[in-house]
């Protein structure tokens, strides 16, 4: 606990205070704009960037990184004036199991590269991820090539790595093996690789087209420590060699701890406004285990923040109640949990919610969700009707800015499924993941074309560099226009009766990139 408020208490010396607002001033949505800036939103970045440095490398929930970015917004938003609680839960962390931040590093033998991390055993983007049950290790080792064909052989399949015991002939115990996909089944390099002495081992595809993409498998119950690398990661630290040691050492380290942990949901609550008309403005606090989500959901979650700060200061017509989720990355949990807290009457105070993550990506394109489901298919259960108007308000006042925007599926992915769920109309924006960015797209935002929205989505390398301060800009101003307008409303979005389904039942997906799903047992070549 110590650790947790040292690292909060850093971070709090480091951000900037939030500016101030007028004193007395009207609350319309030129003076909150006004109020809520850029540089108060990355004031809060850095204090979260910090917190994730000084923890595991990561904000994950149940982990030091996450308490203390709890404690960091309880801090602040109570200092600010609003009235703070928390709603604490249990979750079960089990496909993201990275409670360190996993790291591999030329310590010598060639330039001391830093490798980014991914999740899914870098399926998505990393140069390298932990695989699913893998062991935990901390070592620094040679690196060992077993038979390796690279660049990739002509023929695919024809690789034989790691299928025979020779292959780890002369390997000093202890070596980190480069293995490559080819011939023999997994399973055989899997076991092979147990008897050879190998401190641990790193799997890559062949590189042939179609043969590109990090393996992923379950390896509980291994004894040797198993990563997936990307064939460029593996050309780098084969250095040239095809049998035998490379001339470069690694660290390689992961901390892969499946388990129930402890977490909350932080609460931030205006002191004005009706009780009885509550307007829900949320945002995950939480990172995934590869490094400290600046952009997801960091972005998100500063803005609120500096929202909150502002907004504090105003008289409202109805309640705001800012609540910062934990564990979305492992599947909605902290809005599942929050939702199924409330007594029925509790509920039903609240009017509307918004959610904002990822609302700085770096190649950023403007996406409102698709509350009147008129460009995508309808979430199970439908939709509340005042999704609708709350998507409204977004574009109104988008086309009030000349600023073009599209539209995102309404499917449930964020922390606002559970609240659509039970009947509560929901919206928010969006800045874009790991989908790639068109031509058409880069004519409307600018930007770059065939690369993806956030090309650290869910990596290592989603840091303080990772986000775009022109998009942070257009969409906090939008958010802070919204989350006044729906504050001094008069008349607020229809609601809905609460789906049949319960909310376990619909519990979205964790956040994977696509076409990831659960590793099953390794087979075939």
């Amino acid at each position: 606990m110590r650790r947790i408020f040292a690292l909060a208490a850093l971070a709090l010396l480091c951000a900037v205070p939030a500016a101030s607002a007028t004193e007395g001033s009207s609350s319309d949505s030129r003076k909150l704009r006004d109020a809520v800036t850029t540089k108060g939103i990355l004031a809060h970045e850095a204090a979260l960037q910090a917190i994730g440095l000084l923890a595991n490398g990561n904000r994950l929930a149940g982990t030091p990184g996450y308490d203390a970015s709890a404690l960091y917004v309880g801090v602040r938003a109570a200092a600010a004036g609003l009235k703070v609680s928390s709603n604490p839960f249990e979750y079960d962390l089990d496909l993201l199991a990275d409670y360190k931040q996993p790291i591999l590093r030329v310590t010598s033998g060639g330039p001391r590269t830093n490798f980014n991390p991914g999740i899914a055993g870098a399926q998505f983007g990393g140069d390298f991820g932990s695989m699913y049950g893998t062991q935990s290790t901390n070592i620094t080792a040679p690196i060992w090539a077993a038979d390796i064909n690279l660049p990739a052989p002509a023929t695919p399949n024809s690789n034989t790595s790691g299928c025979e015991a020779a292959d780890y002939a002369g390997m000093p115990a202890g070596a980190i093996v480069l293995v490559q996909r080819g011939t023999c089944p997994f399973a055989d390099k899997f076991a092979i690789a147990e008897t050879s002495g190998a401190g641990g081992a790193l799997l890559f595809n062949e590189g042939q087209p179609g043969r590109t993409v990090p393996l992923w498998f379950d390896v509980t119950g291994l004894e040797v420590p198993w990563a997936a690398i990307s064939v460029e990661t593996a050309t780098e630290l084969a250095n040239g060699v095809k049998q035998g040691l490379t001339g470069k050492k690694v660290r390689f380290m992961m901390d892969w701890r499946p388990g129930t942990y402890p977490t909350k949901n932080v609460i931030a609550e205006t002191k004005s406004g009706d009780p009885n008309k509550v307007i829900v403005v949320g945002a995950h606090l939480d990172s995934v285990g590869t490094g400290a989500g600046i952009n997801d959901n960091g972005s998100g979650s500063a803005m609120n923040l500096e929202i909150a700060e502002q907004i504090a200061k105003l008289k409202l017509r109805n309640k705001v109640r800012f609540v910062w989720f934990s564990a979305e990355e492992s599947g909605l949990l902290g809005s599942e949990a929050y939702v199924a807290s409330l007594p029925d009457s509790e509920r039903a105070k609240i009017a509307a919610m918004l959610n904002f993550d990822m609302v700085a990506s770096p190649n950023f394109a403007r996406f409102v969700y698709d509350g009147d489901l008129s460009d995508s298919p309808a979430p199970p259960g439908g939709a509340p009707a005042g999704s609708a108007d709350i998507e409204n308000l977004f574009l109104d006042y988008f086309a009030g800015q000349r600023l073009a925007t599209e539209p995102t599926a309404f499917d449930g992915r964020s922390d606002y499924g559970p609240f659509i769920a039970a009947g509560i109309p929901a919206g928010g924006l969006f800045t874009g993941a790991e989908e790639i960015k068109t031509p058409e797209q880069v004519a409307l935002y600018g930007g770059t074309a065939g690369v993806p929205f956030d090309i650290c989505y869910h990596q290592g390398c989603d840091n303080l560099l990772n986000l775009s301060t022109r998009g942070l800009d257009q969409m906090s101003d939008a958010a802070a226009h919204a989350t006044i307008t729906l504050a001094q409303a008069t008349a607020l979005p229809p609601r809905s009766a609460a789906t049949a389904a319960p909310l376990a039942a619909r519990r979205a997906a964790p956040q994977l990139p696509s076409g990831v799903t659960r590793p099953s047992a390794p087979s075939g070549d």
